[in-house]
C-alpha cells in the first residue's frame, strides 16, 4: 500500500514538473544524456554474458571514488561473477568510465516501475550492492520480489538526515528490515540504521572504504603541475563550493607575502561551476590558468610563482593533493557538510577545513582528537593557512599524524567483501 502511494506521488510530480524537465533537457545537455537509459532501456552493452551478474550502484564521485578498490577487490575474489556499475550523476559517471571501463558501467534507473523492471529482467542480478545510503523503494522492491538479496555497504547515515530518517522509520522500516546484510561505517550508522528499521541481526560495522583508496596511480595534472612547478610550494584547495573561491582569493595576497614561491590548485567539487570559477578568477586579476588547456604541447609552459591554476577536470584530484604543503578540504567554510579530508591525509599533507564537516564527521573527529587537521572559519581560514606554511616542521609532524591514522584505519575494504561472500554463499550462489 505505502508502494502505491509513493508511485502515485511520484507520478503526480513528475506530472507537475514535465515542463521545467522539457525546457532543462532542451538547453542543457547534462540533462540529456543517458536520459534513454534512466528510462528503462538497457544497454545492449550490459545485456547477455553467462557470467552471474552483481550490480553495484554508486551514486556520484564520492560514491564511486570509496567503491574503487571494493571493485578491484571483488574482481579478484569473485572471478566467477561480472560486476556491472551504475551511477546517478554525469560526473559520476565519467569517472566510473574511467575508473572500471565503459563497457560494464550504465546510468542508473530512475525509481519509476517500468524502468527498474526492465533492468532486473535483462541483469538479473545475484546480488544489488547500495553504496552508502541510496534506498529507492521501487528498485529494492522490484528486488525483494525477484528474491535477489540486496546489500549496503559503506552505509551511513548523516548528522543532517538523521533527523529525517527518524522522523520517518514508520514508512522506511517495512523496506529496511528486509535487507539482507548492512555493512556501517561506524557504531553510530549502525546503532541509527537498527533505529530506522534494519534487522540488527543483518548490521554490523566494517568501516569506512574511503580508509582504503589510495590514488591509484599518478594523475597527468600531478605529472605536469611538478614538472611545470618545479621549486614551487603548492597549496591545493580541494572540493570548493560556491563562496569558498572568493574566500581563497581574499587569503591569497596574505599566504604570498608569506611565501612568494607559492602556487595554488583550485579544484571546485561541481564541473557546471567552473566557468563561474574562471570568471571569477578572471576578475580577481590575478594570474591564473586552466588544467585543460595543457591538453595541447604549447601551452605548457613553466609555472610562475603567484599562479593559480584551475582544475576543471574529474578524477585528478587525489593524486594532485600529494603535491600540498598545505590543503584546504572545501564544502566547510559554509553549512554544506564538507567533503572528504582523506585523500590529502593519505599522502600526510597537513588539512585545513572549515568547521562545517557533519557528512564527514567521524573521519574528521579522528583526525582532530589526533592534532592532524585543523579547523578554521572564514575569518581565521588565512591565518591558519599562512601558520602551516612557516611553521614547516609543525605541519610535517600534523600531516604524519594524519598519515598514522589514514593507515591504522584501513581493512574495510577486506571485511566487506568477506561479507558480501558470505552473502553468495548464504543465498546458496558459490563465491
Amino acid at each position: 500500500m505505502i508502494l502505491f502511494f509513493y508511485n502515485l506521488a511520484l507520478l503526480a510530480a513528475l506530472v507537475i514538473s514535465a515542463p521545467w524537465w522539457l525546457w532543462r533537457m532542451s538547453t542543457t545537455q547534462k540533462y540529456r544524456e543517458g536520459l534513454a537509459e534512466r528510462l528503462g532501456r538497457v544497454p545492449a552493452r550490459l545485456r547477455g554474458g553467462e557470467s552471474p551478474l552483481i550490480w553495484l550502484h554508486a551514486v556520484s564521485v564520492g560514491e564511486v571514488l570509496a567503491a574503487s578498490r571494493l571493485v578491484a577487490e571483488m574482481d579478484r575474489a569473485l572471478p566467477g561473477y561480472r560486476l556491472v556499475i551504475s551511477t546517478t550523476t554525469r560526473t559520476g559517471q565519467a569517472l566510473a568510465r574511467e575508473r572500471f571501463g565503459a563497457g560494464r558501467v550504465f546510468y542508473c534507473p530512475l525509481d519509476l516501475p517500468w524502468a527498474v523492471r526492465a533492468y532486473l529482467r535483462a541483469l538479473r542480478p545475484r546480488l544489488l550492492i547500495l553504496a552508502e545510503t541510496e534506498f529507492w523503494p521501487n528498485l529494492l522492491n522490484g528486488c525483494f520480489r525477484r528474491r535477489i538479496p540486496v546489500a549496503v555497504v559503506n552505509a551511513r547515515i548523516s548528522d543532517r538526515s538523521w533527523p529525517r530518517y527518524r522522523r520517518l522509520k514508520w514508512l522506511w522500516r517495512p523496506v529496511l528490515g528486509r535487507l539482507s546484510r548492512v555493512l556501517a561505517q561506524t557504531r553510530t550508522d549502525a546503532e541509527r540504521l537498527r533505529a530506522i528499521g534494519c534487522d540488527p541481526a543483518h548490521v554490523s560495522v566494517s568501516g569506512n572504504l574511503k580508509f582504503d583508496v589510495r590514488a591509484a596511480q599518478q594523475a597527468e595534472a600531478t605529472r605536469l603541475l611538478s614538472a611545470l612547478g618545479a621549486g614551487l610550494r603548492f597549496v591545493v584547495a580541494g572540493s570548493t563550493l560556491e563562496g569558498e573561491e572568493a574566500a581563497l582569493l581574499e587569503a591569497w595576497p596574505r599566504l604570498l607575502e608569506t611565501d612568494p614561491g607559492l602556487l595554488l590548485v583550485l579544484a571546485p567539487r561541481h564541473p557546471e561551476r567552473f566557468g563561474a570559477v574562471a570568471a571569477l578568477l578572471q576578475e580577481s586579476g590575478q594570474a591564473w590558468l586552466r588544467r585543460s588547456e595543457w591538453n595541447t604541447q604549447t601551452a605548457r609552459q613553466p609555472l610562475k610563482p603567484g599562479t593559480i591554476v584551475l582544475l576543471d577536470t574529474i578524477g585528478e584530484l587525489a593524486s594532485v593533493y600529494s603535491l600540498a604543503a598545505v590543503a584546504f578540504v572545501g564544502g566547510s567554510l559554509f553549512p554544506t557538510g564538507g567533503h572528504n579530508p582523506l585523500e590529502p591525509a593519505q599522502f600526510g599533507v597537513p588539512i585545513v577545513m572549515g568547521p562545517h564537516y557533519a557528512n564527514f564527521r567521524a573521519i574528521t573527529d579522528a583526525l582532530l582528537a589526533q592534532e592532524a587537521l585543523q579547523i578554521a572559519a572564514r575569518g581565521e581560514l588565512a591565518g591558519a593557512l599562512v601558520d602551516l606554511l612557516k611553521n614547516r616542521h609543525e605541519a610535517a609532524a600534523m600531516g604524519e599524524r594524519a598519515k598514522a591514522i589514514f593507515d591504522q584505519q584501513a581493512g574495510a575494504t577486506e571485511r566487506t567483501v568477506r561479507a558480501l561472500q558470505g552473502l553468495l554463499n548464504q543465498e546458496g550462489v558459490p563465491a
